[in-house]
Protein backbone atom coordinates (compact mmCIF):
# COMPACT_ATOMS: atom_id res chain seq x y z
CA UNK A 1 0.00 0.00 0.00
CA UNK A 2 1.28 3.32 -0.52
CA UNK A 3 1.91 6.22 1.34
CA UNK A 4 0.65 9.79 0.48
CA UNK A 5 2.90 12.70 0.82
CA UNK A 6 1.17 15.73 0.41
CA UNK A 7 4.26 18.94 -0.67
CA UNK A 8 2.07 22.10 0.72
CA UNK A 9 -0.39 20.32 3.01
CA UNK A 10 -1.71 22.88 4.99
CA UNK A 11 -3.26 24.61 1.67
CA UNK A 12 -7.47 24.89 2.04
CA UNK A 13 -7.53 22.06 -0.20
CA UNK A 14 -4.80 19.93 0.36
CA UNK A 15 -5.35 19.66 4.24
CA UNK A 16 -9.14 18.54 3.14
CA UNK A 17 -7.61 16.02 0.61
CA UNK A 18 -5.43 14.38 2.96
CA UNK A 19 -8.07 14.17 5.62
CA UNK A 20 -10.64 12.47 3.14
CA UNK A 21 -7.92 9.84 2.72
CA UNK A 22 -6.71 9.57 6.17
CA UNK A 23 -10.49 8.93 6.51
CA UNK A 24 -10.62 6.35 4.14
CA UNK A 25 -7.63 4.41 5.74
CA UNK A 26 -4.97 5.33 3.65
CA UNK A 27 -1.43 6.36 5.01
CA UNK A 28 -1.08 10.22 4.80
CA UNK A 29 1.88 12.33 6.00
CA UNK A 30 2.53 16.12 4.86
CA UNK A 31 4.83 18.88 4.64
CA UNK A 32 4.82 22.80 4.75
CA UNK A 33 6.64 26.18 5.89
CA UNK A 34 7.28 25.85 9.63
CA UNK A 35 4.13 28.43 10.42
CA UNK A 36 0.72 27.69 12.18
CA UNK A 37 -2.09 28.18 9.95
CA UNK A 38 -5.72 27.45 10.97
CA UNK A 39 -5.90 24.32 8.27
CA UNK A 40 -3.43 22.30 10.29
CA UNK A 41 -6.01 21.74 13.04
CA UNK A 42 -8.04 19.02 11.74
CA UNK A 43 -4.84 17.64 10.71
CA UNK A 44 -3.41 17.19 13.99
CA UNK A 45 -6.52 15.96 15.33
CA UNK A 46 -6.32 13.28 12.94
CA UNK A 47 -2.22 12.43 13.98
CA UNK A 48 -1.64 13.19 10.72
CA UNK A 49 2.35 13.39 10.58
CA UNK A 50 3.60 17.36 9.49
CA UNK A 51 7.22 17.92 8.41
CA UNK A 52 9.10 20.88 7.43
CA UNK A 53 10.08 20.71 3.84
CA UNK A 54 13.03 18.58 2.86
CA UNK A 55 13.85 16.77 0.09
CA UNK A 56 14.56 13.74 2.44
CA UNK A 57 10.79 13.67 3.50
CA UNK A 58 10.44 11.87 0.10
CA UNK A 59 10.98 8.12 -0.04
CA UNK A 60 10.73 4.94 -1.92
CA UNK A 61 6.92 3.94 -2.51
CA UNK A 62 5.20 7.08 -1.71
CA UNK A 63 2.60 8.93 -4.13
CA UNK A 64 2.90 12.46 -4.18
CA UNK A 65 0.66 14.97 -4.21
CA UNK A 66 1.42 18.86 -4.76
CA UNK A 67 -0.37 21.84 -3.77
CA UNK A 68 -0.60 24.51 -6.48
CA UNK A 69 1.13 26.95 -4.47
CA UNK A 70 4.86 25.07 -4.93
CA UNK A 71 6.64 24.70 -8.85
CA UNK A 72 8.18 21.41 -10.34
CA UNK A 73 11.44 22.80 -9.19
CA UNK A 74 10.49 22.53 -5.17
CA UNK A 75 13.15 20.41 -3.29
CA UNK A 76 10.59 17.91 -2.72
CA UNK A 77 9.15 17.63 -6.47
CA UNK A 78 12.48 17.36 -7.88
CA UNK A 79 13.46 14.73 -5.23
CA UNK A 80 10.38 12.69 -6.00
CA UNK A 81 11.41 12.98 -9.75
CA UNK A 82 14.57 11.42 -9.00
CA UNK A 83 13.20 8.47 -7.38
CA UNK A 84 10.92 8.14 -10.37
CA UNK A 85 7.31 8.66 -7.65
CA UNK A 86 3.81 8.61 -9.08
CA UNK A 87 3.00 12.92 -8.69
CA UNK A 88 -0.09 14.54 -9.08
CA UNK A 89 -1.08 17.79 -9.07
CA UNK A 90 -4.00 18.63 -6.31
CA UNK A 91 -6.60 19.19 -8.99
CA UNK A 92 -5.47 16.55 -11.04
CA UNK A 93 -5.99 13.86 -8.17
CA UNK A 94 -9.15 15.32 -7.11
CA UNK A 95 -10.31 15.02 -10.80
CA UNK A 96 -9.87 11.30 -10.36
CA UNK A 97 -10.88 10.69 -7.30
CA UNK A 98 -14.50 12.87 -7.77
CA UNK A 99 -15.01 9.58 -10.60
CA UNK A 100 -15.55 7.12 -8.14
CA UNK A 101 -19.10 9.06 -6.68
CA UNK A 102 -21.78 10.96 -7.73
CA UNK A 103 -20.33 14.16 -7.71
CA UNK A 104 -21.82 18.08 -6.82
CA UNK A 105 -18.40 20.61 -7.33
CA UNK A 106 -19.67 24.23 -5.62
CA UNK A 107 -18.01 27.20 -7.53
CA UNK A 108 -18.33 30.68 -7.69
CA UNK A 109 -16.03 34.14 -7.21
CA UNK A 110 -17.85 34.18 -4.16
CA UNK A 111 -19.82 32.39 -2.03
CA UNK A 112 -18.66 28.89 -2.60
CA UNK A 113 -16.64 27.63 0.58
CA UNK A 114 -20.03 28.38 2.85
CA UNK A 115 -22.28 26.73 0.40
CA UNK A 116 -20.24 23.31 -0.13
CA UNK A 117 -20.40 23.05 3.43
CA UNK A 118 -23.78 24.08 3.36
CA UNK A 119 -24.61 21.54 0.81
CA UNK A 120 -22.53 19.23 2.30
CA UNK A 121 -23.90 19.15 5.79
CA UNK A 122 -27.67 18.95 4.27
CA UNK A 123 -27.24 16.42 2.00
CA UNK A 124 -25.23 14.01 4.42
CA UNK A 125 -28.77 14.12 6.19
CA UNK A 126 -29.96 12.28 3.16
CA UNK A 127 -27.07 9.87 2.16
CA UNK A 128 -23.75 9.12 2.91
CA UNK A 129 -21.42 12.08 1.66
CA UNK A 130 -18.11 12.23 1.45
CA UNK A 131 -17.01 15.85 1.26
CA UNK A 132 -14.15 18.24 0.59
CA UNK A 133 -14.50 22.47 1.73
CA UNK A 134 -12.08 24.81 0.82
CA UNK A 135 -12.20 26.09 5.19
CA UNK A 136 -9.27 23.15 5.52
CA UNK A 137 -12.19 20.24 6.24
CA UNK A 138 -12.77 17.05 4.61
CA UNK A 139 -14.24 14.02 5.26
CA UNK A 140 -14.02 10.44 3.49
CA UNK A 141 -17.22 8.62 4.69
CA UNK A 142 -17.04 4.69 4.44
CA UNK A 143 -19.51 3.59 1.83
CA UNK A 144 -20.39 6.89 0.60
CA UNK A 145 -21.91 7.10 -2.97
CA UNK A 146 -22.29 11.26 -3.25
CA UNK A 147 -19.14 13.78 -2.92
CA UNK A 148 -19.55 17.24 -2.09
CA UNK A 149 -16.69 19.41 -3.03
CA UNK A 150 -15.45 22.77 -3.40
CA UNK A 151 -13.90 24.02 -7.55
CA UNK A 152 -11.48 26.70 -7.63
CA UNK A 153 -11.52 29.03 -10.62
CA UNK A 154 -7.89 30.14 -10.15
CA UNK A 155 -5.90 29.27 -13.31
CA UNK A 156 -8.83 27.57 -14.50
CA UNK A 157 -8.24 24.71 -12.20
CA UNK A 158 -11.91 23.55 -12.61
CA UNK A 159 -11.88 22.55 -15.40
CA UNK A 160 -9.83 19.36 -14.39
CA UNK A 161 -13.01 18.18 -13.22
CA UNK A 162 -16.43 16.42 -14.64
CA UNK A 163 -18.92 16.60 -12.03
CA UNK A 164 -22.34 14.89 -12.14
CA UNK A 165 -23.81 18.06 -10.94
CA UNK A 166 -22.52 21.98 -9.90
CA UNK A 167 -23.89 24.63 -8.44
CA UNK A 168 -22.49 28.36 -9.69
CA UNK A 169 -23.04 30.95 -6.94
CA UNK A 170 -21.86 34.13 -9.11
CA UNK A 171 -19.33 35.52 -11.84
CA UNK A 172 -17.13 38.32 -10.50
CA UNK A 173 -13.74 39.48 -11.70
CA UNK A 174 -10.85 38.34 -9.43
CA UNK A 175 -7.40 36.47 -9.67
CA UNK A 176 -6.20 39.57 -11.38
CA UNK A 177 -2.67 37.95 -11.40
CA UNK A 178 -4.24 35.30 -13.94
CA UNK A 179 -7.52 36.39 -15.54
CA UNK A 180 -7.12 39.57 -17.94
CA UNK A 181 -10.79 40.41 -17.77
CA UNK A 182 -14.35 39.66 -16.66
CA UNK A 183 -14.86 38.32 -20.06
CA UNK A 184 -11.62 35.92 -18.97
CA UNK A 185 -13.52 34.99 -16.29
CA UNK A 186 -16.87 34.16 -18.19
CA UNK A 187 -15.23 32.15 -20.45
CA UNK A 188 -13.44 29.66 -17.83
CA UNK A 189 -17.31 29.45 -16.24
CA UNK A 190 -18.40 28.79 -19.56
CA UNK A 191 -15.78 26.18 -20.12
CA UNK A 192 -16.43 24.59 -16.88
CA UNK A 193 -19.99 24.32 -17.26
CA UNK A 194 -19.46 22.47 -20.76
CA UNK A 195 -18.01 19.45 -18.07
CA UNK A 196 -20.74 19.48 -15.79
CA UNK A 197 -22.85 15.44 -16.99
CA UNK A 198 -26.28 16.07 -15.63
CA UNK A 199 -27.16 19.00 -14.21
CA UNK A 200 -26.40 23.19 -12.91
CA UNK A 201 -27.57 25.05 -10.29
CA UNK A 202 -27.12 28.71 -11.04
CA UNK A 203 -27.82 32.45 -9.45
CA UNK A 204 -30.00 33.45 -11.89
CA UNK A 205 -29.94 36.96 -11.11
CA UNK A 206 -26.27 37.11 -12.24
CA UNK A 207 -25.98 38.67 -15.74
CA UNK A 208 -22.87 36.63 -16.28
CA UNK A 209 -24.34 32.89 -15.50
CA UNK A 210 -26.80 33.96 -17.65
CA UNK A 211 -24.93 34.17 -20.22
CA UNK A 212 -23.37 30.86 -19.57
CA UNK A 213 -24.55 27.82 -22.03
CA UNK A 214 -24.76 24.35 -21.20
CA UNK A 215 -25.05 21.05 -22.81
CA UNK A 216 -27.27 19.73 -19.46
CA UNK A 217 -30.26 21.50 -17.80
CA UNK A 218 -30.38 24.68 -16.13
CA UNK A 219 -31.47 25.18 -13.27
CA UNK A 220 -31.77 28.94 -11.75
CA UNK A 221 -32.29 30.42 -8.20
CA UNK A 222 -32.66 33.54 -6.61
CA UNK A 223 -35.22 36.53 -5.52
CA UNK A 224 -36.59 37.27 -9.26
CA UNK A 225 -39.67 35.56 -10.57
CA UNK A 226 -37.97 34.41 -13.77
CA UNK A 227 -35.65 31.80 -11.27
CA UNK A 228 -36.44 28.56 -11.24
CA UNK A 229 -36.57 28.23 -7.50
CA UNK A 230 -37.29 31.94 -5.96
CA UNK A 231 -37.06 33.02 -2.69
CA UNK A 232 -39.74 35.33 -1.84
CA UNK A 233 -40.94 37.31 2.07
CA UNK A 234 -37.28 37.22 3.04
CA UNK A 235 -37.24 38.18 7.41
CA UNK A 236 -34.93 38.71 9.54
CA UNK A 237 -35.63 36.85 13.39
CA UNK A 238 -33.66 36.51 16.45
CA UNK A 239 -31.98 33.28 14.96
CA UNK A 240 -31.18 34.11 11.20
CA UNK A 241 -32.73 34.57 8.56
CA UNK A 242 -36.22 33.15 7.16
CA UNK A 243 -37.71 32.88 3.64
CA UNK A 244 -40.32 30.98 1.69
CA UNK A 245 -39.32 29.29 -1.62
CA UNK A 246 -41.53 28.87 -4.56
CA UNK A 247 -40.90 26.49 -7.50
CA UNK A 248 -41.35 27.69 -10.62
CA UNK A 249 -44.08 29.80 -8.72
CA UNK A 250 -45.56 26.95 -6.95
CA UNK A 251 -44.83 27.66 -3.38
CA UNK A 252 -42.59 24.63 -2.03
CA UNK A 253 -42.13 25.48 1.53
CA UNK A 254 -40.87 28.07 4.22
CA UNK A 255 -36.91 28.01 5.18
CA UNK A 256 -34.96 28.83 8.45
CA UNK A 257 -31.68 29.69 8.10
CA UNK A 258 -28.93 30.22 10.90
CA UNK A 259 -27.08 32.89 9.39
CA UNK A 260 -27.57 36.22 8.04
CA UNK A 261 -27.33 38.25 4.55
CA UNK A 262 -29.24 37.73 1.94
CA UNK A 263 -25.94 36.66 0.65
CA UNK A 264 -26.26 33.05 2.81
CA UNK A 265 -30.51 33.22 1.76
CA UNK A 266 -28.89 32.90 -1.60
CA UNK A 267 -26.18 30.20 -0.83
CA UNK A 268 -29.18 28.15 0.45
CA UNK A 269 -31.18 28.16 -2.16
CA UNK A 270 -28.86 26.88 -3.80
CA UNK A 271 -28.41 24.22 -1.87
CA UNK A 272 -32.51 23.43 -1.69
CA UNK A 273 -32.87 23.37 -5.65
CA UNK A 274 -29.89 20.85 -5.57
CA UNK A 275 -31.56 18.66 -2.98
CA UNK A 276 -35.16 18.85 -4.67
CA UNK A 277 -33.84 18.04 -8.07
CA UNK A 278 -32.17 14.78 -6.04
CA UNK A 279 -35.30 13.83 -4.18
CA UNK A 280 -34.06 14.98 -0.96
CA UNK A 281 -37.14 15.27 1.46
CA UNK A 282 -38.57 18.64 2.40
CA UNK A 283 -38.51 17.98 6.13
CA UNK A 284 -34.53 16.54 5.89
CA UNK A 285 -33.45 19.81 4.21
CA UNK A 286 -35.63 22.11 6.66
CA UNK A 287 -33.86 20.52 9.80
CA UNK A 288 -30.34 19.83 8.40
CA UNK A 289 -30.67 23.62 7.21
CA UNK A 290 -31.21 24.91 10.96
CA UNK A 291 -28.63 22.89 12.30
CA UNK A 292 -25.66 24.13 9.82
CA UNK A 293 -22.83 25.62 11.93
CA UNK A 294 -21.06 27.21 9.25
CA UNK A 295 -17.61 27.05 8.38
CA UNK A 296 -14.06 27.90 9.58
CA UNK A 297 -13.51 31.23 8.90
CA UNK A 298 -16.67 32.55 7.13
CA UNK A 299 -18.46 34.83 9.61
CA UNK A 300 -16.87 32.95 12.62
CA UNK A 301 -18.19 35.05 15.65
CA UNK A 302 -17.37 34.79 19.32
CA UNK A 303 -18.26 37.43 21.90
CA UNK A 304 -16.02 38.79 24.69
CA UNK A 305 -17.11 41.05 26.88
CA UNK A 306 -19.80 43.36 25.34
CA UNK A 307 -17.61 42.98 22.05
CA UNK A 308 -18.69 41.19 19.38
CA UNK A 309 -15.26 39.64 17.44
CA UNK A 310 -15.64 38.03 14.14
CA UNK A 311 -12.97 36.45 11.43
CA UNK A 312 -13.46 36.24 8.15
CA UNK A 313 -12.16 35.57 4.87
CA UNK A 314 -13.35 38.27 2.88
CA UNK A 315 -10.77 39.68 0.49
CA UNK A 316 -12.87 40.88 -2.43
CA UNK A 317 -14.75 43.85 -2.22
CA UNK A 318 -18.02 41.94 -2.77
CA UNK A 319 -16.90 39.96 -0.23
CA UNK A 320 -16.68 42.42 2.21
CA UNK A 321 -19.28 44.94 1.41
CA UNK A 322 -21.71 41.37 2.17
CA UNK A 323 -19.43 40.32 5.01
CA UNK A 324 -20.42 44.32 6.53
CA UNK A 325 -24.13 44.20 5.79
CA UNK A 326 -24.44 41.12 7.83
CA UNK A 327 -22.66 42.15 10.74
CA UNK A 328 -25.37 45.05 10.44
CA UNK A 329 -27.84 42.61 10.01
CA UNK A 330 -27.15 40.88 12.60
CA UNK A 331 -26.35 43.49 15.03
CA UNK A 332 -28.19 46.50 13.96
CA UNK A 333 -27.82 48.87 17.04
CA UNK A 334 -24.13 47.91 17.13
CA UNK A 335 -21.04 49.91 15.48
CA UNK A 336 -19.37 47.76 13.15
CA UNK A 337 -15.37 48.16 12.94
CA UNK A 338 -13.35 46.29 9.90
CA UNK A 339 -9.75 45.18 10.37
CA UNK A 340 -8.64 44.50 6.89
CA UNK A 341 -5.86 42.97 5.25
CA UNK A 342 -5.90 42.72 1.96
CA UNK A 343 -4.32 39.76 0.19
CA UNK A 344 -1.94 39.85 -3.00
CA UNK A 345 -0.55 42.79 -4.66
CA UNK A 346 -1.75 42.01 -7.47
CA UNK A 347 -5.53 42.20 -6.31
CA UNK A 348 -4.75 44.78 -3.66
CA UNK A 349 -3.71 47.43 -7.01
CA UNK A 350 -6.62 46.36 -8.91
CA UNK A 351 -9.25 46.76 -6.76
CA UNK A 352 -7.94 49.50 -4.84
CA UNK A 353 -10.97 52.13 -5.59
CA UNK A 354 -13.05 49.18 -4.92
CA UNK A 355 -11.86 47.94 -1.67
CA UNK A 356 -11.70 51.65 -0.73
CA UNK A 357 -15.70 52.16 -1.09
CA UNK A 358 -16.94 48.81 0.11
CA UNK A 359 -15.07 49.24 3.64
CA UNK A 360 -16.91 52.67 4.13
CA UNK A 361 -19.79 51.05 4.38
CA UNK A 362 -18.02 50.34 8.07
CA UNK A 363 -18.38 52.65 10.89
CA UNK A 364 -14.65 52.86 11.27
CA UNK A 365 -11.77 51.44 9.36
CA UNK A 366 -8.02 49.73 10.69
CA UNK A 367 -5.49 48.46 7.83
CA UNK A 368 -2.84 45.78 8.67
CA UNK A 369 -0.02 45.10 5.94
CA UNK A 370 -0.61 43.64 2.35
CA UNK A 371 -0.12 39.77 2.87
CA UNK A 372 1.69 38.33 0.05
CA UNK A 373 1.42 34.96 -0.91
CA UNK A 374 4.03 31.87 -2.09
CA UNK A 375 3.66 33.40 -5.66
CA UNK A 376 4.01 36.44 -4.86
CA UNK A 377 5.96 38.44 -1.71
CA UNK A 378 6.34 41.65 -2.48
CA UNK A 379 4.62 44.80 -5.32
CA UNK A 380 5.19 48.55 -5.80
CA UNK A 381 2.35 49.41 -3.59
CA UNK A 382 1.76 49.64 0.05
CA UNK A 383 -1.01 49.83 2.52
CA UNK A 384 -0.53 53.61 2.71
CA UNK A 385 -2.08 53.54 -1.04
CA UNK A 386 -5.31 52.32 0.17
CA UNK A 387 -5.40 54.03 3.48
CA UNK A 388 -5.28 57.25 1.50
CA UNK A 389 -8.27 56.51 -0.21
CA UNK A 390 -10.61 55.66 3.31
CA UNK A 391 -10.58 59.21 5.30
CA UNK A 392 -10.35 58.47 8.87
CA UNK A 393 -8.94 55.32 8.32
CA UNK A 394 -5.89 54.08 10.53
CA UNK A 395 -3.09 51.85 10.51
CA UNK A 396 -2.61 48.80 12.88
CA UNK A 397 -0.12 46.35 13.85
CA UNK A 398 0.47 43.39 16.41
CA UNK A 399 1.63 46.09 18.98
CA UNK A 400 -0.73 48.87 18.52
CA UNK A 401 -4.02 46.19 18.73
CA UNK A 402 -4.32 47.97 21.61
CA UNK A 403 -6.99 50.97 19.74
CA UNK A 404 -9.46 48.17 19.46
CA UNK A 405 -10.34 48.81 23.09
CA UNK A 406 -12.09 51.73 22.75
CA UNK A 407 -14.86 50.22 20.99
CA UNK A 408 -16.58 48.92 24.26
CA UNK A 409 -20.05 47.43 22.91
CA UNK A 410 -19.29 47.22 19.41
CA UNK A 411 -18.88 44.44 16.12
CA UNK A 412 -15.21 43.96 15.52
CA UNK A 413 -14.51 42.50 11.77
CA UNK A 414 -11.06 40.60 10.94
CA UNK A 415 -11.24 40.48 7.11
CA UNK A 416 -8.58 39.18 5.05
CA UNK A 417 -7.33 35.67 3.62
CA UNK A 418 -3.88 36.01 4.73
CA UNK A 419 -2.55 35.45 8.68
CA UNK A 420 -5.05 38.51 9.73
CA UNK A 421 -5.91 36.51 12.63
CA UNK A 422 -2.55 36.77 13.73
CA UNK A 423 -3.84 40.55 14.86
CA UNK A 424 -7.12 38.91 15.97
CA UNK A 425 -5.44 36.57 18.25
CA UNK A 426 -3.06 39.42 19.61
CA UNK A 427 -6.17 41.48 20.39
CA UNK A 428 -7.90 38.29 22.38
CA UNK A 429 -4.43 37.86 24.13
CA UNK A 430 -4.53 41.44 25.05
CA UNK A 431 -7.97 41.44 26.69
CA UNK A 432 -7.33 38.20 28.58
CA UNK A 433 -4.43 39.49 30.17
CA UNK A 434 -6.01 42.77 31.16
CA UNK A 435 -8.82 40.88 33.02
CA UNK A 436 -6.34 39.12 35.05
Amino acid sequence: MTKYHFVGIKGTGMSSLAQILHDRKEEVQGSDVEKWFFTQAELEKRNIPLFPFDKNNIQEGQTIICGNAFGDDHEEMVRARELGLPIFRYFDFLGEYEKHFTSLAVTGAHGKTGTTGLAAHVFSGFAPTSFLIGDGTGKGVENSQYFIYEACEYRRHFLHYEPDYCIMTNIDFDHSDYYKDLSDVIDAFQSMALKVKKAIFAYGDDPHLQQIKSNVPMIYYGFSEENDFQARNVERNDDGMAFDVYVRNDHYGRFQINSFGEHNVLNALGVIAFCHYLKVPTDVIKERLMTFKGVRRRFSHRTLGNQHIVDDYAHHPTEIKATINAAKNQWPNKKVIAIFQPHTYTRTRTFLDQFAESLKEADRVYLCDIFGSARETDGDLTIDDLQAKIPGSVLIREETIDQLKQYEDAVLLFMGAGDIQKYQKAYEALLASTEK
